[in-house]
């Protein structure tokens, strides 16, 4: 398998057998951190951070991920560069091309990454836009293998705002290898019509289905995988909080929701979380709106406490698992020497 000079920008360009292929990397690369086995096949070569919106475990894992392969690494935050202010995301990609060996994007647009990838001539890596977010995908799907062993067949339910970069990549991954999935949504919050069809198309090769409800308990019986995400993305206004608590108050994920599943099941999230009264927002909400909806009195929303502090909930392990992943796709795009 030779991905290398490929960019990842989406699913969608990839087929089940790369996708395959990056999950058996990110293996063998997380068994050799665990082994303190040096793996430093990229050592010379360096990449640039560009990020339009902060993140925890996204910088984090390409920069611990790039620093295992040997690279140096640069970031270059919200107000650290040029772009889209005085220079254009086109002229930033053939400046940056020239400097560096790859470079991660994080910002709003998905064209913006299109086009660091039409003009930059190195691999570009989507670490998230207003449209998908492929890497995080991968950790997902490397946690869920751990968990099953397999991913073929497995029932796997989206519940929440199934319209946005998560509900879009974890449709578009599961359809790809064959993975049922199922979104719990109101209508109003489901994927673009056009996605859900493609996807239907894709399941049909590989196997499986594509279904989406606005039944909580319908679309969570028996299910393998209950997968949440915050019900306002960064970058919406505050405003949107009390439309979207009003529209999805009662699709909080809790302990009755994951007793719906099977026994074998687990709860995923991409996090960062909301549930409880220790982040700002959470407590600036449970003030707000805790009254009108007691379910989100205590900081609770997308999930309660108690079910993402479960032995059932593996969020930690999604998370560590994004530098096992982002660590094998720097690693195919980059050489073909593996």
């Amino acid at each position: 398998m030779n991905l290398k000079g490929r960019s990842f920008n989406t699913l969608l360009d990839f087929t089940k057998q790369e996708i395959e292929y990056l999950l058996d990397l990110s293996e063998q690369l997380k068994k050799e951190k665990r082994e303190n086995k040096a793996h430093k096949h990229l050592e010379g070569k360096n990449v640039v951070l560009l990020f339009q919106k902060d993140s925890t475990r996204t910088r984090c894992a390409f920069e611990a991920g790039a620093y295992d392969l040997g690279m140096g690494v640069t970031y270059l935050g919200p107000s650290g560069s040029q772009m889209g202010k005085k220079e254009s995301i086109k002229d930033t990609a053939r400046v940056l091309g020239r400097m560096y060996d790859g470079i991660q994007f994080r910002g709003y647009l998905h064209s913006d990454v299109e086009q660091l990838a039409a003009h930059s001539g190195v691999p570009v890596w989507n670490g998230l836009t207003d449209m998908y977010h492929p890497t995080q995908v991968l950790a997902d799907f490397l946690t869920m293998k751990e968990n099953f062993g397999s991913l073929k067949n497995l029932n796997f339910t989206y519940i929440g705002d199934a319209r946005n970069n998560m509900g879009n990549s974890l449709m578009i991954g599961c359809a790809k290898l064959g993975i049922n999935f199922t979104g719990v949504a109101p209508k109003a919050l489901w994927p673009e019509s056009s996605l859900i069809d493609h996807c239907k198309n894709l399941a049909k090769d590989s196997g499986s289905q594509i279904k989406f409800t606005e039944d909580k308990w319908q679309g969570t019986k028996n299910t393998d995988v209950i997968y949440t995400d915050v019900w306002v993305s960064m970058g919406e206004a505050k405003e949107v909080w009390e439309k979207r608590l009003e529209e999805l108050h009662e699709y909080q994920v809790d302990k009755a929701l994951m007793e719906n599943a099977s026994k074998k099941a687990i709860f995923m999230h991409c996090l960062p979380a909301f549930h409880g009264n220790d982040t700002e927002i959470g407590a600036q909400i449970a003030s707000a709106f805790g009254k009108l909806y007691p379910r989100v009195k205590n900081g609770e929303m997308e999930v309660t406490d108690e079910v993402i502090e479960s032995q059932q909930s593996k969020v930690f392990d999604e998370a560590e698992n994004r530098m096992h992943t982002i660590k094998a796709v720097m690693l195919a795009t980059m050489t073909d020497k593996i």
